[in-house]
């Protein structure tokens, strides 16, 4: 197999290691699976631009290259031509680099592979779904303040995923090859990349999913916890949670919603209501958990890393994703390899990872949550706490997550590519 260079979002921490440079990174976990399932089968350097780095840093460690550049100046022509790769795939559509190296790759005669991740045609239009207009639109002095502070005001917000869904679309109208893993993200593609060859490849999960204990019910009492993985967007549609709860709490009055993930910012009360201005999504959280009598119910971990993040799960009763728009997310298939049992929105490509009725719960519309609340009550109310729906999901994701087919797909795809588009 000739030379491969992949592109990622994000600096992995064996990347850090081997290049010797700090991360902080808690992500990219699917990217980490994929490469040590794919490790010593094909010459494979990773490349990334880090935000931190002023000089380019370079390494090797298990047979693979790592070179970190850095975000600000990249210089992707001299990477191409000091790893002459055959092929490069990157990871990703949506983020400035996949454009960069797209322009110069095709400079350097060298073909490309996009993986699709989401979809931000998709996520842009269900970015605030059920959020009230009076937190979408900042005023003057919101506006003011954001020039001085950190803000996630909603309508700059959806201006940023508006202009990178445009960004995308630029990209995947030109793309030749792009691979994907749902029927979501394929017909996505027939849309924006006509011209594209589409390749179907699962995707490999972070490894401590997949050994060790396993889910299994516990005795919960009045108090059952229901598991999140993020909420600090709007997308993650944590408002439509908490609106489900009372109804939830009224049969078990001591259940907990937990957000595995960033916290709400603290600044203490003096800067209280300079933090509500700047991040109108927090505040709408919080008047919500006011007026809905959760302040007790609602809780957030903070950041966890891999294994933190496996005993979340399994201190969890039921694992919620009720996501306005996903494609394949990776906290389901974490939670599904767990053999624990999800209720989840019935939105972009879930329903083609989770089987409703048989691997899991479904619920309809995003953000309808007396619908979210009937699934999250359905399922805590099961003799078997969702055990059987658990281990149902669990030989789905064996299959779909399977470390060496997907490695052995993935190899598949390259040397079709290289072949001259031939399978």
């Amino acid at each position: 197999m000739k030379h491969i260079l992949w592109l990622v979002s994000v600096t992995l921490p064996q990347a850090a290691a081997a290049c010797k440079v700090p991360t902080t990174e808690v992500g990219g976990g699917w990217l980490t699976g994929q490469l040590n399932a794919l490790r010593g089968q094909l010459p494979l350097t990773v490349c990334a631009l880090d935000p931190h780095l002023t000089a380019p840093a370079a390494g090797e460690a298990d047979g693979v290259r790592y070179r970190l550049l850095p975000a600000a100046a990249p210089d992707l022509d001299g990477l191409l031509a000091a790893e002459a790769p055959a092929l490069v795939h990157v990871w990703g559509t949506e983020y400035a680099a996949a454009a960069a190296m797209q322009a110069a790759a095709a400079r350097a005669g060298v073909p490309v592979l996009f993986s699709v991740q989401g979809v931000m045609r998709d996520c842009a239009a269900h970015l605030l779904d059920g959020v009230p207009q009076k937190y979408i639109r900042s005023g003057p002095l919101q506006r003011l303040a954001a020039r001085f502070a950190p803000a996630g005001l909603l309508d700059g917000l959806q201006a940023q995923f508006d202009a990178l869904a445009a960004d995308e679309a630029a990209l995947l109208a030109r793309a030749a090859y792009v691979t994907g893993r749902t029927g979501f993200d394929r017909r996505a593609m027939q849309a924006l990349a006509p011209r594209a060859r589409y390749f179907a490849c699962g995707e490999t999960l972070r490894p401590a999913f997949y050994t060790g204990p396993l889910w299994y019910p516990r005795t919960f009492g009045q108090a059952p916890v229901i598991l999140m993985t993020q909420g600090n967007y709007p997308l993650k549609n944590l408002h439509t949670a908490l609106q489900a709860m009372p109804a939830v709490r009224r049969r078990w009055p001591g259940a907990v919603l937990r957000v595995a993930g960033w916290p709400p910012p603290d600044k203490g009360p003096l800067l209280a209501p300079v933090v509500d201005l700047l991040q109108p999504y927090w505040k709408y959280c919080k008047d919500l958990a006011r007026a809905l009598g959760l302040q007790n119910c609602l809780q957030f971990t903070g950041p966890l890393g891999e294994s933190a993040m496996r005993q979340a799960f399994l201190d969890a009763d039921v694992y919620l994703l009720p996501s306005t728009c996903e494609n394949s997310p990776n906290s389901l298939g974490e939670a599904m390899l767990l053999a624990m049992p999800c209720v989840a929105s019935n939105a972009g490509g879930i329903p083609d990872v989770l089987a409703d009725g048989a691997e899991g719960i479904l619920y309809g519309d995003a953000c309808d949550a007396a619908a979210l609340a009937g699934a999250l009550c359905d399922l805590l109310a099961r003799a078997d706490g969702g055990a059987a729906l658990g281990a149902a999901a669990r030989t789905r994701a064996l299959a779909d997550h399977d470390p060496a087919a997907n490695a052995q797909t993935l190899a598949g795809i390259y040397a079709a590519i290289l072949n001259g588009g031939a399978a």
